[in-house]
C-alpha cells in the first residue's frame, strides 16, 4: 500500500519541465516542434473542418506529420518555378517581338516612301554640286588632244572662277560665244591663251603675245601648227582668247565669228579627267 502511494506521489510530482522535454521531437528541425495549445481559442475558431475533409487532405498530402515543412518546401519550389517565367515575361514585354508587342511589319507604302526620300535627297545633292560647285563635261571632239582625248569626261571647279581669277594656260569650260549669240547654250573646253588686254599674233606656226619676237612655249600641243595666213587679235578687257591643244584640228577663237569669251561665260576650271582613267589636268 505504501508503495502504491509513493508511486502515485512520484507521478503527481513530475515537473512541468520534464513533461515539456518529453514532448520535444527527436529531430532538431524547428518545423517539427510541438506548439503549445492556446486554451483560450474558441472551439469554433480552432475547428479545421469535418473529419471527411481532414481525411481527404491527408490522402492528398496537403497535411501530415511534417506538414509545415512540406508546405513551406512546396511553396519555395513553386516560387522558383515561376521566377524563370516572370523573367522571360520581363524580357519580352514592352519590346518589339515580345508577347505583348509583336514585331511591326513595315508597310509597302512606308518602304516606297523611304526610297523616294533617299532619291530626292540624292537629286538635291547632285543638283547643288553640279550647279554651284563642280561642272561635269564630256569632250566630244579631238580639239584638245593629246591632253584630253575624244569622248573623255572631265570635272571642273566652279569655285575656282567664283573666288579667283583665270590664268593663262588654264583649261576652261565655257559657253561657246557663237551659239550664245543665237540663243543656244553650248559648252566648250579649250585652253586660255590670251588674257584681257593682250595682243595675239599667229604666224609661222607660232603664237606671239604682246609683240614678242619669241613664240609662246607650248609643250602641251599635239603637233606644230601648219603655216597659214598671219592673224592678229586684240583681246578686249574682261575677255579671253581660247585655243585647242590640237591646233590643226581645233575650232577655236581663230575661227569664230565672236572670237572672245567674256569673263562671266567662263563656267569652271578643269581639274582632272576621270574617264577613261584618271589624269590630273590642273597646271
Amino acid at each position: 500500500m505504501d508503495n502504491d502511494e509513493e508511486s502515485k506521489k512520484e507521478k503527481e510530482g513530475t515537473r512541468p519541465e520534464e513533461e515539456a522535454e518529453d514532448k520535444k521531437p527527436a529531430s532538431g528541425d524547428p518545423s517539427l516542434r510541438v506548439r503549445p495549445v492556446n486554451t483560450n481559442v474558441d472551439s469554433e475558431d480552432f475547428r479545421y473542418g469535418d473529419l471527411n475533409q481532414i481525411l481527404e487532405d491527408l490522402q492528398d498530402g496537403k497535411i501530415g506529420i511534417n506538414g509545415g515543412r512540406d508546405m513551406r518546401d512546396a511553396n519555395v519550389a513553386e516560387v522558383q518555378d515561376k521566377q524563370p517565367e516572370k523573367a522571360e515575361e520581363a524580357k519580352t514585354s514592352g519590346k518589339p517581338g515580345g508577347k505583348n508587342n509583336p514585331p511591326e511589319k513595315p508597310s509597302l507604302f512606308r518602304e516606297v516612301l523611304s526610297w523616294i526620300e533617299v532619291l530626292v535627297i540624292a537629286v538635291v545633292i547632285a543638283f547643288v554640286l553640279d550647279r554651284f560647285i563642280i561642272a561635269n563635261s564630256q569632250v566630244p571632239s579631238g580639239s584638245m588632244e593629246n591632253t584630253i582625248m575624244t569622248g573623255s569626261r572631265v570635272i571642273g571647279s566652279r569655285l575656282s572662277y567664283k573666288f579667283g581669277e583665270p590664268d593663262r594656260g588654264d583649261i576652261a569650260i565655257f559657253i561657246y560665244p557663237d551659239d550664245e549669240a543665237k540663243g543656244i547654250k553650248t559648252y566648250y573646253v579649250k585652253r586660255i591663251i590670251g588674257m584681257p588686254g593682250d595682243t595675239v599674233d599667229i604666224h609661222d606656226g607660232g603664237v606671239y603675245l604682246n609683240g614678242s619676237d619669241t613664240p609662246l612655249d607650248e609643250p602641251y600641243i599635239a603637233e606644230p601648227m601648219e603655216n597659214e595666213p598671219a592673224m592678229h587679235f586684240e583681246v578686249p578687257e574682261g575677255c579671253y582668247f581660247m585655243m585647242g591643244d590640237n591646233r590643226n584640228y581645233s575650232n577655236d577663237s581663230r575661227r569664230w565669228e565672236h572670237p572672245y569669251v567674256k569673263r562671266d561665260k567662263l563656267v569652271a576650271k578643269v581639274l582632272f579627267r576621270y574617264f577613261p582613267g584618271f589624269k590630273w589636268l590642273d597646271n
